[in-house]
């Protein structure tokens, strides 16, 4: 046996399936998507053994994507968990053959509540598809497993099916990359949507800052205080004027400079990279990380010059920010 031959026969068997089942599409998969897009409930998902699995991501990527959807085990249907389902809901159950025990079982009950059922089926004279409002019947196509008995083919092609129908629907409904960050707040995608500066920057009495006439003997105590490893120099009105960081007092110790007699303007540097505060916070990142700095002072406007806070690159790597 070639190995890799054999693991290419896989790929190439459920290719075609895929293709089989993209050229079958037709006004039913427009029926189907309609339905989803106008529910007024919830989309519930089910299937038993590897549909299930496969309906357990649909059910999944549909939430992710902007439709109200959970997956329901036909299983525990039959043990109170039918209570899920409302009248104004969609279930889409998901059985290649149409005769999965655990399924039928449960169609007279989806029935008496009243939600509409949408049948994913390989079989148009099923059971499932009898009981249904709309079926989806899959195309004949061959199971990649040796034996032809394994879902393989045969659930590749209902989770290609389910991806289509939550894309498209999430395009229906305008899904922008903002809703798509409110439902992943925890993953790195998630944060570069949501997050703005004003989120991570150190602001307030915590913020490092001092006036222009300042010596430079306050700056060095702002300094060590805040811990920052930069001040913002200000005017009256709190804009920006320069900054001073670590790396200028070390420079100017290694040269011997009498650093207690210096003026803060003598020492600032006047044209410090700056962000707004409205700014999302994976620019600051990619800014940073270009200009090979580690912190930066966060300003109200690039017109107003406000000093309003500092942000630092630890800050955007330690909430898992990449750029």
């Amino acid at each position: 046996m070639d190995k890799l031959t054999e693991g290419r026969r896989v790929f190439d068997i459920e290719i075609e399936a895929l293709k089989k089942m993209r050229d079958a599409l037709d006004d039913t998969f427009v029926k189907i998507l309609d339905a989803v897009a106008s529910c007024e409930g919830k989309v519930v998902v089910t299937g038993m053994g590897k549909p299930g699995h496969v309906a357990t991501k649909i059910a999944a990527t549909f939430a992710s994507l902007g439709t109200p959807s959970f997956f329901l085990h036909p299983g525990e249907a039959m043990h109170g968990d039918l209570g899920m389902i409302s009248p104004n809901d969609i279930v889409m159950a998901i059985s290649y053959s149409g005769e999965s025990d655990e399924v039928i079982k449960i169609l007279p009950n989806i029935k008496m509540i009243g939600a509409r059922l949408i049948a994913i089926t390989g079989r148009a004279d099923s059971t499932l598809a009898r009981h249904a409002d709309l079926v989806q019947v899959l195309p004949p196509f061959d199971e990649a497993c040796y034996l032809g008995l394994a879902p393989t083919s045969s659930t590749t092609v209902e989770l290609c099916y389910g991806d289509a129908l939550a894309v498209v629907a999430s395009a229906l409904y305008g899904f922008r990359d903002a809703d798509f960050g409110k439902y992943h707040p925890a993953g790195s995608l998630g944060k570069k949507l949501v997050l703005r500066v004003s989120d991570l920057m150190i602001h307030g009495s915590e913020n490092a800052e001092i006036g222009s006439e300042a010596s430079f003997k306050d700056t060095i105590i702002e300094l060590s205080t805040k811990r920052l490893g930069i001040v913002s120099v200000t005017d009256e009105q709190h804009c920006l004027l320069g900054v001073v960081t670590d790396g200028d007092l070390c420079r100017l110790l290694r040269r011997g400079e009498d650093v207690y007699g210096l003026n803060v303007q003598q020492v600032m540097s006047s044209h410090p990279v700056v962000i707004t505060s409205d700014a999302m916070a994976v620019e600051a990142l990619t800014l940073m990380k270009e200009k090979d700095i580690s912190f930066m002072p966060v300003v109200d406007s690039f017109d107003h010059r406000m000093v309003v806070g500092t942000i630092r690159l630890k800050d955007l790597m330690n909430v898992g920010l990449v750029g």
